[in-house]
């Protein structure tokens, strides 16, 4: 089987994919993963022949950069149809010449999705967020500030609609290209336990796969438990959030490691205590394996890590989206939301750790889930869905 596969240039939706695209390669399907310079290595060592699509993202401006970094929806959209306009020429020598079975698109990749609809080619949506539709759409509960992003930026949005048509792109929305319908062949990394209203999703289309994470066994406590930070690889420049983790276990009998990314200097902190490390980045598995308690925010691969590891954890979403990540978690009793004035108080963020450490209805509730992901089918069932939805479409 001939299989295009696309995704977006975000370490979130691509770290998901790798194991899948291996086991899919190690069957002998032919695999072409078009992707971002960023990834070439991961997606190569899958023996998937990688497409560069570098080229077709135009240079951002400083206030472009800036929503964009911001997780702002107009900007990702209008963003997403250019990289669609700019790709079309490309992606119709490659349809003429690999001739593909089947495409494979990340649920926010326009580009990927758009071209399978204008070609009329079979589809598998590869969701590492929760799967959507308008009942688990309840769970995303967007800010004055994103609502307004929203609004405010739908002229932009409809003339870069507009500009797709001439092209043979039509487009309603961008609503109409993230939400599934249950008509949509897909697989989501997460179990059916964890999804929001899964009831919902039709199971003749619908394949729960579970997280696709590197297993890595939990190791012992030892010593002083060790509290793990990190705000993920996009909105990540939160210094006086690390602040005030650091302030909070100053002189405790606690271990913190704050993982705080690339968006500002570290030295800005200034002297650190002797229980506190601050690194740009760390092998996130390896350190939630030893940790203790997780102050996470939310973002759909890092709190299933947590969870995966067994990890409880503090909640603290930045988004609409880690927002229904978090919620998700606090109702399946695994983590606890930090509200805005504890993760700005030093004593009530010590509180809420000392407290989350001591709660073994917590440290259950993560082991349970623990075992809900161990039980999911993982890449080897991802691999055999899509072969059957491939087999269908050659049929």
């Amino acid at each position: 089987m001939n299989i295009m596969w696309f995704c977006i240039p975000a370490h979130g939706h691509t770290n998901p994919t790798i194991e899948v695209v291996r086991e899919l390669v190690k069957r002998g399907h032919e695999v072409r993963y078009y992707s971002f310079e960023e990834f070439r290595e991961k997606v190569a060592s899958t023996g998937a022949h990688y497409i560069s699509c570098d080229r077709f993202l135009t240079p951002l401006d400083k206030a472009s950069e800036k929503r964009m970094r911001q997780v702002s929806t107009t900007e990702m959209s209008v963003r997403s149809f250019e990289i669609t306009a700019q790709m079309d020429g490309m992606l119709a020598g490659e349809i003429a010449e690999f001739q593909p079975d089947l495409i494979v698109s990340d649920s926010a990749c326009f580009w990927g999705k758009l071209t399978a609809v204008k070609y009329k080619l079979p589809m598998l949506c590869s969701t590492t967020t929760f799967a959507f539709n308008r009942d688990s759409a309840k769970y995303m509960k967007s800010s004055f500030k994103e609502l307004a992003d929203i609004v405010l930026g739908m002229p932009r949005v409809k003339k870069a609609m507009a500009a797709l048509r001439p092209l043979g792109y039509e487009v309603k929305s961008p609503l109409d290209i993230v939400q599934n319908t249950n008509d949509t062949d897909t697989i989501v990394y997460t179990s059916a336990r964890f999804q929001p209203c899964p009831e919902s999703f039709d199971k003749a289309h619908y394949r729960f796969v579970g997280p696709s994470v590197r297993a890595v066994l939990p190791k012992e406590k030892t010593g002083r438990p060790l509290v793990y930070v990190s705000l993920g690889t996009v909105i990540n420049d939160h210094p006086d959030f690390y602040r005030c983790c650091i302030e909070a276990v100053h002189g405790q009998q606690l271990e913190l490691l704050i993982s705080c990314g690339r968006a500002f200097d570290p030295a800005q902190l200034g002297a650190l205590p002797e229980n506190v490390t601050v690194k740009e980045y760390v092998d996130q598995m390896d350190v939630l394996s030893r940790a203790s308690l997780f102050i996470t925010h939310c973002g759909m691969n890092s709190a299933t890590e947590g969870l995966y590891m067994g990890v409880p954890e503090l909640l603290f979403p930045l988004t609409g989206e880690q927002r229904a990540v978090a919620r998700r978690v606090s109702e399946l009793g695994a983590g606890r939301l930090l509200e805005k004035k504890t993760a700005a108080s030093p004593e009530r963020l010590r509180a809420a750790i000392l407290s989350a450490l001591r709660d073994e209805g917590l440290r259950a509730a993560a082991l349970r889930m623990r075992e809900d992901f161990l039980s999911c089918p993982g890449p080897k069932g991802a691999a055999d869905f899509i072969e059957g939805i491939g087999g269908k479409a050659k049929r």
